[in-house]
Formats: C-alpha cells, sequence, structure tokens
C-alpha cells in the first residue's frame, strides 16, 4: 500500500502552465482570436515537424479526420481499411463521410495495421487505408504505402497520437495523401483542444482551408459547402508553446520507458519494430495469462497502491453499438483475433514527461509486485 502522505500517481496529467497561461491572456486580451495571426504562426511552426509540409489547422482530431476524407472525395459507396483496435474516432469519421469502416487486425507487437490483414480486406469499393500510429508508435508504412499503390488507394495517416514519431527517419505525417494530429489535453503536446491536417498537396490543403471556414476563402465567396471547423487563436497559442517543449517531453517519455523496460517484470513490456521511433504516448504493457481478468485484477491492485493506470481499449470498435448492427451480423463478420487478444491484455502505466523520479520507482514498485502474482 501506498505511504500515507503519498498522492496518487495519475493515469496522465496534462500540463497548463504559466507559459500557456500567459500566451491564452495575450490573446484573449489582442481581441483577434478566431482564425487569425496564432493559428498561421502555429501552422507554419508544425510545419517543421513534417518536412515543410503544408499545415491546416482545425478543432480537432476527429475533424481533422474527416474533412481529410471529405477533401479527398471520399464518401457514400466508398470503403475505408481502419484498424478497430483504436479509439472510435477512427471510425466515425470514415461513417461521417458517408463511407463504410472495413475493419483489418493488427500486428501483435506494435498494435497497428497489419499490411497483410490491409491486403486481405481490399476490394471493389475500397478507397483509402486509415492506419493509426498507436500509441505513439508508427505503423508499417513502409509496408502498407506498396499495397495502396497498387490498388490505388488514398492513405490517410491517423498520427493523432503519435507527434514526433518517426519510421526510418521520416516523420509519420508524411507518408500519406495527409496526416492527421490531435492536440487533446492528454496528448503528447496539446493546445486544449484542436488538430492538424499535413500534406504535401498544395490544392488538398486549399479545400480542407476552404472546408473548415463554411466554404469560404474570403468571406461571403462560398466556394464549396463547408463546416465550421475552425481553431481558436487562443488554442493555437497554447499549441504554439507547447511545441516549442515537444523535443524535450518527448526525450524524457522516451527515457521514462527505457526505464521501465529494463525494470518491469511479469509483464510484456511494448516492443518497438526496426526503425521506429516511439514517442509513447502511451506506455501500455501486456498482462500474459487468461486475458481480461487478470489484466483488470492488476489495474485494481495498482490503484489500491495509489498508481493510476487505463485500458487503451477495452472494446474493438467493430464490436461496439454503433458498429455491430442491429442484430449483431456486423460483429460476426469480422475475424480480428490479435485485436480481441490485445483489448483484454493491454494496460497503459504512467510514462508522461512530468513524472518525478520518485514516481517512475513507486511505478515500477507496485507493476512488480503485483505482475508476479498473476
Amino acid at each position: 500500500m501506498r505511504g500515507r502522505h503519498e498522492e496518487p500517481i495519475p493515469a496522465a496529467r496534462p500540463v497548463i502552465g504559466e507559459h500557456e497561461i500567459e500566451a491564452a491572456v495575450r490573446v484573449l486580451r489582442s481581441g483577434a482570436v478566431v482564425q487569425g495571426p496564432e493559428v498561421a504562426a502555429f501552422e507554419t511552426e508544425f510545419s517543421a515537424l513534417v518536412e515543410g509540409r503544408h499545415c491546416v489547422a482545425v478543432n480537432s482530431g476527429t475533424s481533422a479526420l474527416q474533412l481529410t476524407l471529405m477533401g479527398l472525395g471520399i464518401g457514400p459507396g466508398d470503403e475505408v481499411v481502419v484498424p478497430s483496435f483504436s479509439f472510435a474516432a477512427t471510425a466515425n469519421a470514415v461513417r461521417l463521410v458517408g463511407a463504410e469502416p472495413v475493419f483489418a487486425d493488427i500486428e501483435p507487437g506494435s498494435f497497428c495495421l497489419d499490411p497483410d490483414a490491409v491486403a486481405a480486406a481490399v476490394g471493389p469499393r475500397t478507397a483509402a487505408v486509415l492506419p493509426v500510429h498507436l500509441y505513439g508508435h508508427p505503423a508499417a508504412m513502409d509496408r502498407l504505402l506498396p499495397i495502396a499503390e497498387r490498388h490505388g488507394l488514398a492513405v490517410v495517416e491517423d498520427a493523432c497520437q503519435a507527434h514526433a514519431a518517426a519510421l526510418n527517419g521520416r516523420p509519420v505525417g508524411t507518408f500519406g495523401a495527409a496526416g492527421c494530429f490531435s492536440f487533446y489535453p492528454t496528448k503528447n503536446m496539446h493546445s486544449l483542444e484542436g488538430g492538424m491536417i499535413t500534406t504535401a498537396d498544395a490544392e488538398l490543403a486549399r479545400t480542407l482551408r476552404l472546408l473548415r471556414n463554411q466554404g469560404m476563402e474570403q468571406r461571403y465567396a462560398n466556394e464549396v459547402a463547408g463546416a465550421n471547423m475552425r481553431l481558436t487563436d487562443v488554442a493555437a497559442a497554447v499549441g504554439r508553446v507547447q511545441l516549442g517543449r515537444l523535443p524535450v517531453w518527448t526525450e524524457q517519455r522516451r527515457a521514462n520507458a527505457k526505464l521501465l523496460d529494463s525494470r518491469l517484470t511479469g509483464l510484456h513490456t511494448p516492443p518497438v519494430a526496426d526503425g521506429a521511433h516511439h514517442v509513447y504516448h502511451q506506455y501500455t504493457v501486456r498482462v500474459p495469462g487468461n486475458g481480461r481478468p487478470d489484466r483488470d485484477c492488476l489495474q485494481k491492485a495498482l490503484a489500491s497502491r495509489g498508481v493510476g493506470s487505463a485500458v487503451y481499449y477495452p472494446t474493438p470498435i467493430h464490436r461496439l453499438k454503433a458498429y455491430r448492427g442491429e442484430e449483431g451480423a456486423q460483429a460476426r463478420r469480422w475475424d480480428l483475433p490479435e485485436t480481441e487478444r490485445a483489448s483484454a491484455e493491454v494496460l497503459s502505466l504512467p510514462v508522461y514527461p512530468t513524472l518525478t523520479g520518485a514516481e517512475l520507482e513507486r511505478v515500477v514498485a507496485a507493476a512488480n509486485a503485483l505482475g508476479g502474482l498473476l
């Protein structure tokens, strides 16, 4: 049990410091609070993270995914191959444009889309592949891109958990037609709430800027039917502060993960694929044994010792009510054994950069004491 004066260690700890507060206040006092100079500066600065690609700021990661699919012309009658082991927003974005998600299985190590499963899932209506760089580990883009090219498919990267991740030295968000990032408060960097789309295609970038702003480049000169998915300047100002701290935070996450790798026993620590630069949005272990009861017991026992943890994700998307169909027929369609196994075994331990050395020692001690009992 934890000591009498030890505070619980949360599973995640968003950072909102004085610099973020000062940036927000500065913008509020300026009066230019929506789609103004801070947003433009944030887009320019973020482009350095993705090899100078065009960046289009929006109000969430989900909006980034939805607008990108819209901008690529994907809609009713189309199918998009996605993982089921992800946050529901990945598939929601597909449904929101009128297309249908086709679920493919994941690789057991990275928790990302299995290229062989993607190849098997491609059909005559497939228009795109939407790999997720889950937990901060890059998907196998070197094997996914040839499949997409062979079938003439668009590739949209869900990089919402993978700011600054890379594969073979190439940053995520630069492989596909577009990359989509989230700035939710628990992400590796945040803007309170927000998202970013990255693309090398100038015409697509212009289309996305129209779509986020009611279809307008000039006021009242609507060119297409768009939406209101703009980012506020307050959010952009906070994002700029966080972006400046991202390199240091990323290295601290990686250092924390390295310590956990070397010290944890009785748990399956997260493997890293060759050439992958993992940024550890989550440090996700597997709990060996008979599946969900063991994992859930460990989570409860850790909580009793003041160590927070979280399960991302306990229910695969294809088994959520919104996707399984009224009679359950949709759920029976999918054969995703690695997805099902992961949902029963994964547990994410604290890894965020503001963990103290003492807190990391508490995480290790609690996990090791309990992991061997399962």
